[in-house]
């Protein structure tokens, strides 16, 4: 399975490692994956997400079910 943002579908960024003598070396910046369960009352159900810490930061700003309205618009299929 991917390491994906379900909500935002980002998954990981390249760069490098860089040594003291710098020397470049290819490397991956992991995203901050947390497995959440949430709840959405208008549906009246629990869903399951891959989310990263970024998102869970908008999620309980703007609320869960905004989220998922703008993913949806996207064509995040959740």
């Amino acid at each position: 399975m991917a390491r994906k943002d379900d909500l935002t579908g980002k998954g990981p960024v390249t760069g490098n490692n860089v040594s003291k003598s710098n020397n470049k070396t290819k490397r991956r910046f992991q995203r901050n994956l947390q497995k959440k369960r949430f709840y959405i009352p208008s549906e009246d159900r629990w869903i399951t997400l891959k989310v990263s810490a970024k998102t869970l930061k908008t999620i309980n700003k703007k609320g869960i079910e905004a989220v998922l309205k703008e993913a949806r618009a996207q064509g995040i299929n959740v």
